[in-house]
């Protein structure tokens, strides 16, 4: 047992605080501290990550959101047992991490936040950046964090340390509550001294805990897993995080029981399973639409039952329909009128197996499974006129040709996520999708973070031109930092999905691709120039057979490579797909709008939430 005190500065506590937060495996949970200095946290927070050097080390991003995203990505890929921290100065560089909490928060992350604050002894008030709330003097522009983090403090006084730095790190390492954590930090306590209990420095190990689920909860899905005619399970992001991928795929196995994966659970395993028939819902599969349409009990693990998953509610067709939802968190495992199994993942399927036996559910159509990967082998094969410029599919198709097992694809908006799910093979541990926020700008500094955590895989990025002109400079910082990875840059010439959605909700096409916006001259971007000023290797590329060979020359450079290729704007994937629920104006407009408002109101007659 340490006795005594040490005196040190708030920062310098934090820090090293920090620094001897372990997990299981011996490692930092908080990995390191992107950081960009500014007044509010230069001087002090500044002067303690000098002053504990690679203990717990500092690295230098471009954006305050983008570094929080590389963050994320690290986190995601550590299936949530580490995690990285972000600091801001005060004002703009704390507010441009509001999204990426909002990112962290609904894809249920850890993600430790610590911005700058307002002056606690209020001396300077008001200090340069400061939001004045004319009605309460507590207020700072950190208050926009409060909604998007799981936990949030303001750190006032030197001591408050000694409660919400345990309290931070208890939520990041909760399987249930897990998420974004933002620690408002007063400039001024920063460089306050205080003196510590030594005994606050002692190192610390963090367990992820297994909650067990009740045992009335487990029979009575048993129950009703027993008496299910056609049976599917909906294998979610909670699945990986657990480690039950390989409990999972047993699972169904030995009750004879078909299971689709979310986008966050994709790739958990693998494509080549025989019980693996795809994704669901809007960016699904038809092997596995079918299954869910023709459901009449879906067994959720680790999903939140998202709109894009379930069709919006009108995937799952079968009246006799009911639902099961493993879930670690109650609020997710009671929705939609689910029979709750709140607890771990793993726990929950091996005790539910012990609870079935030898019990097997009826057989199901397996040629369908078949039928689809020849459907997917069509749209993504090569186009035959060389001179057409190719689709979203047949780039996929491209990268899956030269695809190894160590290849893990990402991406997070625009015309990717839902064709990747869709039509991505994907080898276990393969995928890395950020779809629970969507955030475009996610992907360059998403690749960058999946990069540092599994530095041995091949990492490839998929980003459209679009996406790729909202968030593209932590290109910069993995070029300085060494950090290898391959971006498939799409150009399309604008906003391609969302005009593809525009005009499917009978809308004109309007302010989406340059050509239909109101700009005098269409912009011509050479984004391989773009790139290259940054210090990575980039190309533009002619066609579908040019990728492929730039993609493999990718893996012998130690930086960043960008490979720009020119896309069709207006074709989908081809293939799969379901109904998502995205209103149409219901009065006004010209045919194509009623057309679409028809076709809408059958959709949204066919929705169905609850039992």
């Amino acid at each position: 047992m340490m006795s005594g005190t040490i005196r040190l500065t708030a920062a310098q506590a934090m820090v090293r605080w920090l620094s001897v937060q372990m997990t299981e495996e011996g490692e930092r949970f908080i990995d390191g501290v992107w950081a960009i200095f500014g007044h509010g946290n230069v001087a002090g927070l500044g002067e303690a990550l000098h002053g504990i050097g690679d203990t717990l080390p500092t690295w230098r991003g471009q954006n305050e959101q983008t570094m929080a995203h590389a963050a994320i990505a690290y986190a995601k890929t550590k299936k949530r047992r580490r995690a990285q921290a972000v600091t801001s100065s005060i004002g703009p560089g704390a507010t441009n991490m509001v999204t990426a909490a909002a990112l962290a928060h609904v894809n249920r992350l850890p993600l430790l936040l610590i911005p700058g604050d307002v002056f606690a002894n209020r001396r300077p008030d008001p200090v340069l950046q400061q939001i004045e709330d004319f009605d309460d003097g507590t207020v700072s522009a950190n208050d926009c964090f409060r909604p998007v983090v799981r936990y949030f403090d303001r750190i006032a006084r030197p001591e408050h340390l000694l409660t919400c730095l345990p309290r931070a790190l208890s939520v990041m390492t909760d399987p249930a509550n897990c998420g974004p954590v933002c620690l408002a930090f007063c400039q001024d306590v920063q460089a306050e001294a205080y003196d510590y209990p030594a005994q606050f420095f002692a190192p610390k190990v963090w367990r992820i805990r297994r909650p067990e689920p009740d045992p009335r909860e487990l029979a009575e899905a048993a129950e009703l897993i027993r008496a299910a005619k056609a049976p599917v399970i909906i294998s979610g992001g909670g699945v990986i995080y657990s480690g039950a991928e390989a409990v999972l795929a047993e699972f169904a196995r030995a009750h004879n029981i078909p299971f689709v994966e979310t986008q966050a659970g994709k790739g958990a395993n693998g494509c080549e399973d025989t019980l693996n028939f795809g994704s669901p819902g809007v960016t699904g599969s038809e092997s596995a639409n079918k299954l869910c349409a023709e459901a009449d009990l879906v067994i959720g693990v680790g999903t939140r039952f998202q709109d894009f998953t379930t069709g919006s509610w009108a995937l799952f067709q079968n009246p006799e329909r009911r639902l099961v939802s493993i879930n670690l968190h109650g609020y997710d495992a009671t929705k939609h009128g689910a029979l709750p199994v709140v607890g771990d993942a793993r726990v929950a399927m091996e005790k539910l197996s012990t609870l079935l036996g030898s019990h097997r559910a009826p057989d199901f159509d397996a040629q369908s499974r078949l039928d689809w990967f020849e459907a997917v082998a069509g749209v993504t094969a090569a186009p035959s006129d060389s001179n057409a410029l190719p689709t979203d599919a047949q780039v996929i198709g491209a990268v899956q040709r030269v695809a190894t097992p160590e290849t893990v694809v990402m991406c997070a908006a625009g015309t990717m996520p839902g064709a990747l799910q869709v039509l991505w093979q994907a080898a276990p541990g393969g995928y890395h999708m950020e779809y629970g926020y969507s955030c475009m700008g996610y992907e360059v500094a998403g690749a960058m973070g999946i990069k540092l955590a599994e530095p041995d895989k091949e990492v490839v990025c998929f980003v459209g031109d679009g996406s790729y002109m909202m968030a593209n400079s932590e290109l910069a910082t993995a070029v300085m930092r060494r950090v290898p990875f391959t971006i498939v840059l799409t150009d399309n010439r604008g906003y391609g999905c969302i005009n593809r959605l525009q005009i499917a909700c009978g809308g004109a096409e309007f302010n989406n691709l340059y050509r239909d916006s109101a700009v005098e001259v269409q912009p011509q971007i050479d984004f391989a120039a773009h790139a290259a000023s940054m210090g990575a290797h980039a190309e533009k590329v002619d066609g579908i057979a040019g990728l492929q060979a730039a993609i493999v020359a990718a893996r012998a450079r130690d930086i960043p490579s960008v490979i720009v290729i020119d896309t069709d704007p207006v074709p989908g994937t081809g293939a799969g797909g379901a109904w998502w629920d995205v209103a149409v104006p219901q009065a006004g407009g010209p045919e194509r709008l009623e057309r679409a408002r028809a076709e809408y109101n059958d959709n949204s007659a066919q929705q169905r939430s609850f039992d």
